[in-house]
């Protein structure tokens, strides 16, 4: 057996760093723009370069978390909670990437849904991990 398998921690580890890499790259971050954390909860933070309507000397990024899914915010300052441009409005937590492209450009340009509900709670980790494990390129 992989010793991924073997830990759902470092499963969920490699496919999150895989998945976020396929993002950034749809979505033009570059591999140093990004990061991801496996805590209490698994998170990833992509730098968003491009200017942004409305927010020209704000640092934009796009958020995700196991329990919300992705999040366009805007950092206002250091001491303060990014503030929210957007939520995914899909029902799923690992949307492709060119739907996470999408969901970016309709949030510079205002159009965005808002979430009808929030993305499936209850997804395990081990879930989580194979779901996120499409993205690693070498599962062998």
């Amino acid at each position: 057996m992989e010793s991924s398998e073997q830990d759902p921690t470092r499963a969920l580890e490699r496919g999150l760093g895989a998945y976020v890499r396929a993002v950034a790259t749809a979505v033009g971050v570059p591999a140093e723009g990004t990061t991801i954390e496996i805590s209490d909860t698994a998170t990833a933070y992509l730098a968003l370069s491009r200017p942004w309507p409305g927010r020209p000397r704000h640092d934009v990024m796009l958020l995700w978390s196991e329990k919300r899914g992705w999040t366009v915010a805007v950092e206002t300052a250091p001491d303060e909670d990014p503030v929210v441009i957007a939520r995914w409005a899909g029902d799923e937590l690992v949307p492709p990437p060119r739907e996470v492209t999408r969901f970016v450009d309709d949030a510079a340009s205002g159009r965005h849904a808002e979430p009808k509900s929030p993305p499936p709670s209850g997804v395990t980790r081990q879930v989580l991990a194979r779901q996120l494990g499409e993205y690693v390129p070498d599962r062998t």
